[in-house]
């Protein structure tokens, strides 16, 4: 197995189709951004008969988030050193079995395993399955970066569209009297999730050393760049400059990302859409 997950045994043979790799970084984007609708789970998790509130259930979002950009922070060089599939089948044990844990805590009506499971444990999965295919993309389509790239967010995006409305008709349909249903949502949407990102993991595939497009040269630049030092992960955050654009970067998307997170409720209360379509209003 660990010969199966090496990066060695993801490397390319003679002839393998490039086009073969954006199907599988968008079986696990797909999968990874149903966070982005997680919204359609608040108001039932209130419903659970444990007291929960809204700002206590909007944590999981929060959790889930902050571990996403921790995550890939943390693990960005361990991913590169092991290989998209490795990543992708850890990023698939931890994203899925966070939502098997947050099934417990539902059951359980103990809102920290739901801040465990989904927020902490699934919250690693989301930053391991984000960077991993993005990077893979990259390796692949050097001639179209732009493109590589607007096809692993494209998958990722596209989850909440159909994560939400997915989300929704789970916990209708398990809907009982003894049970709000999401419990049961969560372990069929692990089951359901497991089977696509391990697909992806699967099929993926990373090019051989110094491998190119056939007919594409690199661009030559004209004008000689400011630089052509390389800075280092461990140098880079000891300059100010990187904080700078930290701080910059942390405010533009800490906005959109706090409203994502109580999407459903808003648009239902504000222009009487129903959940799955406020929750699909996020991707």
């Amino acid at each position: 197995m660990s010969t199966f997950l090496s990066r060695e045994a993801t490397v390319a043979a003679p002839g393998f189709n490039r086009w073969l790799v954006p199907p599988a970084a968008i079986a696990v984007h797909m999968c990874i951004g149903e966070v982005y609708g997680f919204s359609v789970f608040n108001v039932p998790l209130t419903q659970a008969g444990a007291g929960w509130t809204i700002p206590q259930v909007g944590w999981i979002y929060s959790i889930a988030l902050f571990m996403l950009g921790m995550s890939a922070a943390v693990f960005g060089k361990w991913v590169e050193r092991s290989g998209p599939r490795k990543t992708m089948v850890a990023s698939c044990a931890c994203f899925c079995g966070g939502l098997l844990i947050s099934a417990l805590g539902v059951k359980l009506k103990l809102l920290w395993l739901l801040y465990l499971g989904y927020g902490f444990t699934g919250g690693i999965g989301l930053g391991l399955g984000y960077i991993s295919p993005v990077s893979t993309l990259i390796k692949w389509f050097p001639d179209r970066p732009g493109m590589a790239t607007g096809m692993a967010i494209m998958g990722f995006g596209g989850g909440a569209l159909i994560g939400a409305p997915l989300g929704v008709k789970l916990v209708d349909h398990f809907k009982s009297a003894d049970s709000v249903g999401v419990a049961e949502a969560f372990i069929a949407m692990a089951g359901l999730y497991a089977v696509s990102m391990l697909f992806g993991a699967f099929i993926v595939r990373v090019p051989p050393q110094d491998w190119k497009p056939e007919g594409w040269e690199p661009k030559q630049h004209v004008k000689p760049m400011i630089t052509n030092a390389d800075v280092l992960v461990d140098v880079a955050w000891k300059t100010p400059q990187f904080w700078c654009l930290w701080v910059v970067l942390c405010m533009n998307v800490s906005a959109g990302i706090g409203i994502l997170g109580q999407a459903s409720k808003m648009c239902s209360d504000m222009f009487g859409v129903s959940a799955a379509v406020g929750g699909g209003f996020a991707g």
